[in-house]
Protein backbone atom coordinates (compact mmCIF):
# COMPACT_ATOMS: atom_id res chain seq x y z
CA UNK A 1 0.00 0.00 0.00
CA UNK A 2 1.39 3.49 -0.76
CA UNK A 3 -0.27 6.55 1.10
CA UNK A 4 0.90 10.16 -0.52
CA UNK A 5 0.93 12.76 2.01
CA UNK A 6 1.87 16.49 1.49
CA UNK A 7 3.84 17.67 4.62
CA UNK A 8 1.75 19.67 6.46
CA UNK A 9 -0.91 16.06 6.63
CA UNK A 10 2.24 14.31 7.52
CA UNK A 11 3.48 16.50 10.40
CA UNK A 12 -0.46 16.05 11.49
CA UNK A 13 -0.54 12.67 11.20
CA UNK A 14 2.75 11.97 12.70
CA UNK A 15 1.65 14.31 15.82
CA UNK A 16 -1.76 12.69 16.36
CA UNK A 17 0.53 9.17 16.50
CA UNK A 18 3.11 10.68 19.36
CA UNK A 19 -0.21 11.34 21.18
CA UNK A 20 -2.44 8.31 20.64
CA UNK A 21 1.43 6.32 21.72
CA UNK A 22 1.63 8.11 24.81
CA UNK A 23 -2.16 7.42 25.76
CA UNK A 24 -1.26 3.92 24.77
CA UNK A 25 1.28 3.74 27.56
CA UNK A 26 -0.48 5.56 30.20
CA UNK A 27 -3.60 3.05 29.41
CA UNK A 28 -1.20 -0.11 29.94
CA UNK A 29 0.52 1.31 33.12
CA UNK A 30 -3.22 1.40 34.11
CA UNK A 31 -4.29 -2.10 33.18
CA UNK A 32 -4.58 -4.93 35.77
CA UNK A 33 -5.74 -7.26 33.03
CA UNK A 34 -3.06 -9.19 31.44
CA UNK A 35 -4.43 -10.24 28.25
CA UNK A 36 -6.13 -6.45 27.26
CA UNK A 37 -2.32 -5.11 28.73
CA UNK A 38 -0.31 -7.43 26.09
CA UNK A 39 -2.56 -6.28 23.23
CA UNK A 40 -2.02 -2.84 23.94
CA UNK A 41 1.70 -3.52 24.12
CA UNK A 42 0.96 -5.37 20.42
CA UNK A 43 -0.72 -1.87 19.26
CA UNK A 44 1.91 0.52 20.69
CA UNK A 45 4.83 -1.84 19.09
CA UNK A 46 2.79 -1.70 15.35
CA UNK A 47 2.65 2.40 16.51
CA UNK A 48 5.82 2.77 16.89
CA UNK A 49 6.82 0.97 13.96
CA UNK A 50 4.81 3.45 11.87
CA UNK A 51 5.75 6.21 13.67
CA UNK A 52 9.17 5.44 12.86
CA UNK A 53 8.90 5.19 9.12
CA UNK A 54 6.94 8.59 9.27
CA UNK A 55 10.02 10.35 10.93
CA UNK A 56 12.48 8.61 8.16
CA UNK A 57 10.25 10.56 5.85
CA UNK A 58 9.71 13.56 7.16
CA UNK A 59 13.00 13.94 9.38
CA UNK A 60 15.48 11.68 7.88
CA UNK A 61 18.35 13.72 9.73
CA UNK A 62 17.36 13.28 13.44
CA UNK A 63 15.87 9.79 13.67
CA UNK A 64 17.99 7.94 15.75
CA UNK A 65 18.55 4.18 14.03
CA UNK A 66 18.42 1.37 15.95
CA UNK A 67 22.17 -0.34 16.75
Amino acid sequence: MELTLSSRESEFLLEMLEEHHRELLREIARTKHRDFREDLKHKVEVLESIVHKLELELRPETVLQPV
